[in-house]
């Protein structure tokens, strides 16, 4: 087990299988050291763990709880692309879209769900540049759906 895995463990968690693409894509793609993962929901090994609306059927809580399942998920997805987790260089980018109800403003408070659990688990080359948006609807009624872009060794 590599450095980035024993955190994830020091911190209570289990890293889950990889999210399989639910459709014609990939869930992973490289260019040069440069991985692009496709965005993963709140799920784990398949079964929804967040469903709704963020001011609806969840709060900014559980919203911020759902975006943590899905960074849980993105560090599944590098793992099975890069064979080990000490292969990361720098997260670069994190998308994430917040499906949440008309004129809700605070994605970014649900996305820091994910970007905290980033650095967490990979310190300073989990600090990433990010997007964080409301939507009105995710796949499989999500309450949180990120992309992650980044470099590794």
């Amino acid at each position: 087990m590599d450095e980035f895995e024993n955190k994830i463990n020091e911190l209570g968690m289990e890293l889950p299988k990889a999210p399989a693409a639910a459709g014609n894509y990939l869930p992973f793609r490289f260019n040069g050291n440069t991985l692009i993962l496709a965005g993963v929901l709140a799920s784990l090994d398949g079964e929804m763990t967040h469903t709704g609306k963020v001011g609806e059927m969840q709060t900014l809580l559980t919203g911020h709880e759902a975006a943590k399942v899905c960074a849980l998920n993105a560090i599944a997805s590098m793992r099975a692309a890069l064979g080990v987790l000490d292969r990361v260089d720098q997260i670069l980018l994190v998308s994430g879209y917040v499906n949440a109800v008309t004129g809700f403003t605070n994605s970014p408070g649900v996305i820091n769900g994910a970007s905290d659990l980033f650095v967490e688990v990979f310190g300073e080359a989990g600090k990433h540049a990010r997007s964080a948006v409301s939507v009105s609807g995710l796949p499989r009624d999500s309450t949180v759906e990120i992309q992650v872009t980044l470099s590794f060794k």
